[in-house]
C-alpha cells in the first residue's frame, strides 16, 4: 500500500526577497556607456520576465511580445535594437 505524502501547510504570506542596495553609477564616462549600461539592465529584466512567463525560444519572442512583457513590469517600451538584445540573450542561455 503506498504512502501518502505529508501536505505542509504554506505560510499565507511569503517574505519579499531582499534587494541589493544601489551605488550610483561611475561619473566622467561617455554618455554611449551610459545608455549601453542602461540598455543591457532592461534587457536583463524583460529576459527574466519572459522566462518567468514561459517565453525560452528566441522565436517565440517577438518585437510585440516583447514590448507587452514591458509594459506589464513597467519599464518603457524598448527599441528595436533592446528587443534584437533580448532575443540573443535568450538564444545564449540555450
Amino acid at each position: 500500500m503506498p504512502m501518502a505524502a505529508a501536505v505542509l501547510p504554506l505560510p499565507m504570506s511569503l517574505p519579499m526577497p531582499m534587494s541589493l542596495p544601489k551605488k550610483p553609477l561611475p561619473a566622467g564616462l561617455p554618455r554611449e556607456w551610459y545608455i549601453a549600461h542602461n540598455r543591457r539592465l532592461k534587457t536583463m529584466r524583460l529576459v527574466i520576465a519572459l522566462l518567468d512567463s514561459g517565453v525560452y525560444e528566441p522565436a517565440q519572442a517577438g518585437n510585440r511580445r516583447i514590448r507587452l512583457t514591458a509594459e506589464l513590469i513597467g519599464v518603457h517600451p524598448p527599441s528595436d535594437i533592446t528587443c534584437r538584445m533580448v532575443r540573443a540573450l535568450l538564444a545564449y542561455g540555450r
